[in-house]
């Protein structure tokens, strides 16, 4: 969340930083309880110093009549802390839900719009492929090749899941790989994270876990869920920690299978593999300090661009718009791929993001460091997409079709996959 003492002195900036994202948050309700809740406080702590003065006085030589004063002040003293302590934990507890709900503060740069179609579009790294033929769409080659089986998934789990078959299988182990590959050789520390969270840690990172428009999968009769990106895992690692950053900023990559309910998602392009309920994805995250992030956070859009351009899929970056930019980010790029089989021309398709958090999440999830001073600073944290398996595998078939159906294997695979083509 952002600092309280920052909403109550820019007010009106942060009001329309609100009206920029199309969130609904009361900025004036927020100012208003923070200054009830400080001002509870300090009588609070008169109170508390008024009852330490009574309790010293009490160990003093007294008279009958000055104890027994003493005793009854004491008494009151007592009932008032603990009324006026209930009224600050009320205040308190309503303050951090108000607050909770403004987002960060938006890039001066980033796009004013209210939906993707008013990202700003920075270049377009790649060809189009243009086809002798009418171009499948991935859910067809997936049929006809064998790669993906969609009906006995919607069987077993439902619809919007899955079997990912054959060299389909194989084909998202080398991206995976190949992805780790680029990140430990930048530095980066690899893990496995775990696939399930506490509430906690979700709602430190920003998301939303309840309600009917989240997007969040609960675990019925516990406080975890499962999450929907390693960014969760990666980002509540350091909670409550005071982290070491003296030797730079800390680098971590996650593997994670990623659970969505994609509610609210009626109208958004979703065939096939493009929006569905489990996914795997490996997860960029950052801790840093406050000066540092802006240029990390093009260094890990270098980094998608990089694995993109490997793969030699036709990509576009864009500067996301104020309004798509979701609570917790200042900044956001999306690379999106063209996807030949989407529409009845082809069209872009969102493959990764990438977001600078500011202090934002760090700020809920208690992430501090120590400063060259040594005084205890929040520090900040990005997080981006190295690759999510599902999209990827839509735009390297759909890329790579040839007109005897098959697929072929981008060169720099074929180390990992063993094969050059899918016929």
């Amino acid at each position: 969340m952002l600092d309280l003492k920052f909403i109550r002195d820019n007010v009106e900036a942060v009001k329309a930083n609100i009206q920029n994202r199309f969130m609904d948050a009361d900025a004036d309700l927020v100012v208003e309880l923070y200054g009830k809740y400080n001002e509870s406080l300090s009588k609070l702590e008169d109170l508390r110093a008024q009852r330490n003065d009574n309790a010293s006085k009490m160990k003093g030589k007294l008279s009958p009549e000055e104890r027994n004063s003493l005793i009854e002040q004491g008494k009151e003293l007592k009932s008032q802390i603990a009324e006026l302590e209930s009224e600050t934990t009320d205040l308190k507890s309503k303050l951090s839900s108000e607050a909770s709900k403004i987002p960060n503060m938006a890039h001066p740069d980033a796009p004013i719009g209210k939906e993707d179609k008013e990202n700003f579009q920075i270049k377009v790294c790649g060809t189009v492929p243009t086809f002798n033929f009418k171009p499948l769409d991935h859910v067809q080659l997936g049929e006809k090749l064998d790669l993906i089986e969609f009906e006995r998934a919607t069987k077993v789990s439902g619809s919007k899941f899955y079997f990912l078959k054959n060299q389909a299988a194989i084909l998202e182990l080398a991206l995976t790989r190949y992805a780790i590959d680029i990140l430990m050789k930048k530095g980066f520390k690899v893990s496995i994270t775990p696939d399930i969270a506490k509430v906690d840690i979700l709602e430190g990172i920003g998301f939303n876990p309840r309600g009917e428009e989240s997007n969040i999968y609960s675990i019925e009769g516990t406080d975890m869920c499962l999450v929907g990106t390693a960014e969760i895992t990666l980002g509540g690692y350091h909670a409550k920690e005071i982290i070491d950053l003296s030797n730079g900023p800390i680098f971590m990559a996650g593997i994670s299978h990623c659970f969505r309910r994609e509610a609210g998602a009626a109208g958004q392009y979703s065939k096939g593999i493009y929006r569905v309920h489990q996914f795997t994805k490996i997860e960029m995250f950052v801790y840093c300090k406050p000066e540092e992030s802006d240029s990390i956070h093009e260094q890990l859009r270098e980094i998608e661009e990089e694995i993109f351009n490997g793969l030699e899929v036709p990509f576009r970056v864009v500067d996301t718009c104020t309004g798509d930019l979701g609570s917790p980010a200042y900044r956001k790029y999306d690379l999106e791929a063209w996807m030949p089989g989407r529409g009845e021309n082809g069209d872009w398709g969102e493959i990764t993001s990438t977001s600078n958090c500011t202090d934002y999440q760090a700020r809920r999830l208690g992430v501090r460091y120590k400063d060259d001073e040594g005084k205890t600073v929040i520090c900040h944290t990005l997080n981006g997409t190295a690759i999510a398996i599902s999209r990827a595998l839509i735009a390297i078939m759909e890329n790579n079709q040839q007109e005897d159906g098959s697929i072929k294997i981008p060169s720099i695979l074929v180390p990992y996959t063993g094969f050059d083509v899918i016929k």
